[in-house]
């Protein structure tokens, strides 16, 4: 296989954040270059295999999903796949020895979007897990490039911050998920009298999360701690304005951060680095 063909399908999954995902494209030029590629490919493989549940609803995507799930597996196993995006990803899963159980999780999660529409606190901690910790955590493989005693001492905040994330997002795309899908994520979670008091609850989970996670991110490897505190910080702010906006409005609009001020964000983060606040 050449080089040309690796650099291509690389290009291909950077393409995909750089289109899908401006916070998490700002906050992947902040770490340091030599992990650029391998998170593109990451973040391409979550969001196409997340985009067979969540769009695709003109298509078999029961079909669609067990077919990407397939050829994920080949392409591991054999090093190569004519589909760029599971090439890139095979590559860095064979680089840097993403565990198996981490890529069948996150599978199951979106094969749980397919059938759930309510979960019970069990069954939505497997999604949390499965959806978003175990991203934390190819990640962090990646970061701390085989050494595995910092992984190890990293893997709990990580998870603490993927979940973070991914509740944040239950609530931001609270509209879409409830209304338009027909899904409710939180357990106990009345959404049809969804008060203060319920968001509340949740938020101080969140809130939870969020502190557990800092305290890793402080440790992280220094190539990938800016890029990884700016993504915290992005969220952080959308955590603030939800907790700002009430019940109702939650339930009608997507609350977002406007890009000006993810822009500020980031020099504001840089600039926090530069001086070792960071």
């Amino acid at each position: 296989m050449t080089q040309l063909y690796n650099t291509t399908t690389f290009e291909c999954s950077k393409l995909i954040t750089q289109h899908y995902s401006t916070s998490f494209t700002l906050g992947i030029k902040t770490l340091h270059k030599r992990f650029h590629l391998p998170v593109y490919a990451i973040y391409g493989f979550v969001r196409y295999a997340d985009e067979i549940v969540d769009s695709f609803h003109a298509h078999d995507k029961k079909y669609l999903l067990e077919k990407f799930k397939q050829d994920t597996y080949e392409a591991i196993e054999q090093g190569i796949s004519l589909n760029p995006v599971l090439h890139s990803f095979q590559a860095v899963v064979n680089q840097y020895h993403i565990e198996r159980e981490l890529i069948d999780a996150f599978l199951y999660s979106m094969e749980m979007d397919l059938y759930e529409k309510s979960y019970t606190s069990e069954g939505y901690q497997t999604y949390i897990y499965g959806s978003a910790e175990v991203v934390g955590l190819m990640c962090l493989r990646v970061f701390c490039e085989g050494n595995e005693e910092q992984y190890q001492q990293l893997r709990e905040p990580a998870r603490s911050l993927g979940a973070a994330f991914q509740k944040v997002n239950f609530l931001r795309d609270m509209k879409s998920d409830y209304i338009d899908r027909g899904r409710t994520y939180f357990p106990s979670v009345d959404f049809q009298e969804f008060d203060l008091e319920a968001k509340k609850m949740i938020e101080q989970d969140i809130q939870k999360d969020f502190d557990h996670a800092l305290q890793g991110i402080k440790q992280l490897p220094k190539g990938a701690r800016l890029g990884v505190y700016l993504a915290y910080i992005y969220y952080l702010r959308l955590f603030k304005k939800i907790q700002l906006s009430t019940p109702q409005k939650i339930l009608k609009e997507r609350v977002r951060v406007p890009d000006a001020q993810k822009i500020i964000l980031l020099m504001r983060t840089y600039f926090q680095n530069m001086i070792g606040a960071v």
